[in-house]
């Protein structure tokens, strides 16, 4: 079971299958990808030209209801300043209705989409050519008079007349015509002289939205600012519009009307307070899509189908020369050196094989040279061996000094001689490159003891290492170069007694050390050319050629020593002001074993 979950893994796949498929990867997700959008687009396009052409409609239906409204309006001014019917609000004695009713049949004879115009005083006594009160029951007491004296002389649209105590000679019913009203006041004292009531024809309003159509079955609706119908078409699959649905001046949304999604536009109009919308079929535009989406997938289709045949090729022509070179490494895999790739190509297989080629012929010499290197290591162990004579013969001999200096009552000379004699113990370290945290520690504190000696209160120093740090690796001889630069670059030249911190810490898994003098410091050019020094790359090869002309050479040869072992990401890092000391903060990985 194992092997076959093994088998089906990507990696242990042959390399034509796995030419095949990214081939047909690379080919076939941007062909999605590109349909995919294309379609996006496709949609997004058509709905925001069915948007932006039925908004267009709306529009120019706005502009024609507002033409008709406007010249109600109109209506009314002409109304007030007739002279018959300012004598007739005025209850003068002087106005001849004869001559206003001409008047207002006049009117209605130019304007055809008036059905009626009242004239009403503010005695209730009125006028009209076409329309009279159904019962003694005084018009200043009607919801539109009353509606006309509140907007205090502003024309206004007041929707179908449903209820009120005014009829028509032709009979009109109140779904049939739409009421405007406006009071006419007097110039100086703003008082109510009455109010001029018309009527306009709804089929005005059918006309001017009949002839719109949207899709197939699509129309427009008008409703009034409280969300009443002023017109609606029958059929319609909308008899209400929620005012909720139209909030603002414009905009667009759809609804899940008996299963079928519907969107709506609609735009306002600021004259006339009615809001006019477009409803229509949210389905229809997907059919367009739809075709779009038949293109595409056909044209995916075809690229799939070039695709696998150009895939299958190419692999054939790029796995074969690999197979016979894979059978030739494993020749020489098996020990037989002899086998040669012998083939013209030109392309990076063909440069695969000469390079096999090569590599053979270097194995081959590689193989005689290290018989010859093995001899030499064995002769340099020797020397090795007798070498390390001399390093005992000097631990021996420090020992007896330290030993003979305490006989003697030289206690400091003796502690001198221990401190040089441990010195030299950790720096030699038998050879190795990596010790313990807590030996480079015990190291430096030796060599700042035998300063001390040298320098005694003028040198003073602290350790802050948690314990726990001290078990991990370090490179040897990692601080004595930056200790020693701080006390003979930075204490030593300052007047009275010097102070040199040592701390660690660990933060995100990186051990942080940090070599801190209060010494004389250095100046910003110093700082700048040392930090120049320490910008330097190690690990790109040509150590030695960076290391000439260098300021600072013990510290860049601990940066060198860290970037070498460790990569670039670990360095040192170094801060001076003048003056005031020096702190150097050294990055070394966090080592708890040496593998």
């Amino acid at each position: 079971m194992l092997g076959v979950r093994k088998r089906w893994r990507v990696r242990h796949w042959p390399i034509r299958y796995k030419f095949v498929s990214l081939l047909l990867i690379s080919m076939i997700v941007p062909a999605l990808g590109l349909g995919g959008l294309v379609s996006w687009a496709v949609d997004r396009i058509i709905e925001r030209q069915v948007n932006e052409n039925t908004l267009q409609l709306i529009s120019q239906v706005n502009r024609t209801l507002e033409f008709y409204v406007n010249n109600m309006q109109n209506i009314t001014y002409l109304i007030a300043f007739n002279p018959e019917t300012k004598a007739f609000f005025d209850r003068s004695t002087s106005s001849d209705e004869y001559e206003i009713r001409q008047f207002l049949q006049g009117i209605t004879t130019l304007y055809p989409e008036i059905a009626g115009i009242l004239v009403v005083n503010q005695y209730g006594d009125y006028i009209s050519n076409e329309m009279y009160s159904r019962s003694s029951q005084p018009l200043t007491e009607e919801s539109w008079y009353q509606e006309a004296v509140k907007n205090k002389g502003i024309f206004k649209m007041i929707g179908h007349p449903g209820g009120r105590n005014v009829l028509s000679h032709a009979n009109y019913s109140s779904e049939e015509v739409v009421s405007a009203v406006r009071a006419i006041l007097e110039p100086e004292t703003q008082k109510v002289k009455g109010v001029v009531l018309i009527d306009l024809k709804l089929r005005v309003i059918a006309e001017a939205t009949k002839n719109v159509r949207l899709g197939k079955w699509g129309h427009l609706l008008v409703i009034d600012e409280r969300g009443e119908s002023i017109y609606t078409p029958s059929p319609s699959p909308l008899r209400t519009i929620p005012l909720r649905w139209v909030q603002g001046n414009s905009g667009t949304f759809s609804k899940e009307i008996n299963g079928q999604h519907i969107q709506l536009i609609y735009q306002r109009s600021p004259f006339t307070n009615w809001t006019i919308i477009g409803v229509f079929s949210g389905n229809e535009s997907a059919l367009e899509v739809m075709e779009v989406r038949f293109y595409i997938i056909s044209f995916i289709f075809f690229v799939c189908f070039i695709a696998l045949g150009a895939s299958y090729y190419l692999s054939f022509s790029l796995s074969r020369p690999i197979s016979q070179l894979t059978a030739f490494m494993k020749k020489a895999q098996a020990g037989d050196l002899t086998v040669r790739y012998h083939d013209e190509r030109m392309d990076e297989i063909g440069i695969l094989g000469r390079s096999f080629n090569h590599m053979l012929d270097q194995m081959q010499r590689f193989i005689s040279l290290a018989e010859w290197q093995e001899r030499q290591r064995w002769e340099a162990e020797l020397r090795d061996m007798q070498a390390q004579i001399k390093p005992h013969f000097l631990y021996n001999t420090l020992d007896t000094i330290q030993w003979m200096a305490r006989k003697k009552g030289a206690d400091d000379v003796a502690e001198v001689v221990g401190a040089l004699a441990k010195l030299f113990r950790i720096g030699l370290s038998k050879g190795r490159n990596m010790i313990l945290f807590a030996e480079e520690i015990e190291h430096i504190k030796s060599y700042l003891h035998i300063q001390k000696v040298r320098y005694k209160d003028k040198l003073n120093y602290t350790f802050d290492i948690p314990e726990h740090l001290q078990q991990f690796y370090v490179l040897k001889l990692l601080l004595q170069p930056i200790v020693e630069n701080a006390i003979y670059h930075g204490i030593k030249q300052r007047r009275g007694p010097g102070h040199i911190s040592i701390q660690a810490e660990e933060r995100d898994g990186t051990m942080y050390i940090r070599v801190k003098d209060d010494g004389i410091g250095m100046s910003r050019e110093r700082l700048e050319e040392l930090r120049k020094s320490l910008t330097i790359d190690f690990t790109a090869g040509d150590q030695e050629g960076k290391m000439r002309n260098i300021k600072g050479y013990g510290m860049v040869n601990v940066q060198a020593r860290l970037q070498l072992t460790f990569g670039p990401s670990y360095r040192l890092y170094i801060d001076s002001e003048e003056g005031k000391g020096t702190t150097v903060m050294i990055v070394h990985p966090m080592i708890m074993n040496l593998s």
